[in-house]
């Protein structure tokens, strides 16, 4: 979960990510994320506060920014599901 990691750490995970998954593989990954560079409930921004204090570097993160990383290593989204508690499941496919 991207929002418990360092944005280095992140940036590494897109990196690497890529040389585990075949052509047309998936990759889903779960959590809250920020659209728009908003919070989408006011419970996760007094998470992402709660994260913060605990350590500066994570926090949730913003679904374009995430998109980008993504894209960049030639992932394509393909889905972005609704889930419980304000989170979500992002599925890329690597193209």
């Amino acid at each position: 979960t991207l929002h418990i990691m360092h944005w280095n750490d992140v940036l590494a995970f897109f990196k690497g990510v890529v040389d585990s998954l075949n052509q047309n593989g998936l990759l889903m990954i779960y959590g809250p994320f920020n659209y728009h560079f908003q919070y989408t409930s006011e419970s996760n921004a007094r998470f992402d506060s709660w994260l913060k204090e605990r350590d500066p570097h994570s926090g949730i993160r913003h679904f374009e920014e995430v998109n980008e990383l993504a894209s960049q290593q030639g992932f394509v989204l393909q889905d972005d599901f609704s889930m419980p508690a304000n989170n979500r499941i992002l599925c890329w496919k690597l193209e």
